[in-house]
């Protein structure tokens, strides 16, 4: 029974600490914990800002600092290079702010998230794939706005890396003797990416490619 007591006590004590840590860290305004978070930002202690501006977020969900914070925070994690919770905050920020006029911003930023996990031809083509999609919709929605400017810069390393990404796989076919497949995947590029040097390779492999995809 001793123990008993002893232990309900310990856990009340604990309990007491906690309730009174958390309330102390909330004497903290909006403006205090704004504050921290832009030092901690502008420090490059990403984390620290991260947990700042969530405290800011969570403490004071109404206050004119919130949109302020939730950007802050998916620009936190896009520094550190966490890509996919940069992504989910960018996303949520679209979603509850769609008018904000850091939109454009926003979507340039998801779009380089993508750009920046882009890999050799023979990899995964998904990041360059999604990328591409987020910098059209930008120059789509904002066409004049200066991060369409800035996307432009990146439209081209996107599609350079997914034709030669439609032509690795179309060449391996090739190699395996699959020539039905192979002369799908070269059409296709030549269709898709008619400008590129890829193209050109592709449209002198054709005929080739369908004489013997006609022999099988």
């Amino acid at each position: 029974m001793k123990k008993l007591f002893l232990c309900v006590t310990i856990v009340l004590l604990l309990s007491g600490c906690a309730l009174f840590e958390t309330s102390h860290e909330m004497e903290k305004n909006a403006q205090e914990l704004v504050s921290d978070a832009s030092s901690a930002f502008v420090a490059g202690d990403y984390k620290t800002a991260v947990k700042a501006y969530t405290d800011l977020k969570d403490w004071y969900p109404f206050s004119k600092y919130a949109s302020l914070a939730e950007l802050k925070i998916a620009d936190a994690h896009f520094l550190l290079g966490e890509y996919d919770e940069a992504l989910l905050a960018y996303e949520d920020f679209e979603k509850m702010h769609p008018k904000n006029e850091a939109i454009p911003y926003v979507i340039y930023r998801m779009g380089l998230c993508w750009f920046n996990q882009l890999d050799s031809i023979d990899r995964d083509h998904t990041p360059a794939k999604n990328s591409l999609t987020q910098f059209y919709r930008l120059m789509d929605q904002f066409p004049r706005n200066e991060y369409s400017e800035k996307a432009k810069e990146n439209i081209q390393a996107c599609i350079d890396n997914l034709s030669g990404h439609e032509l690795y796989v179309a060449n391996f076919y090739m190699k395996q003797k699959q020539y039905a497949a192979a002369l799908k995947r070269y059409e296709y590029l030549v269709e898709t990416y008619p400008d590129s040097k890829e193209s050109k390779e592709a449209q002198a492999k054709i005929p080739r490619c369908r004489e013997l995809a006609d022999k099988n």
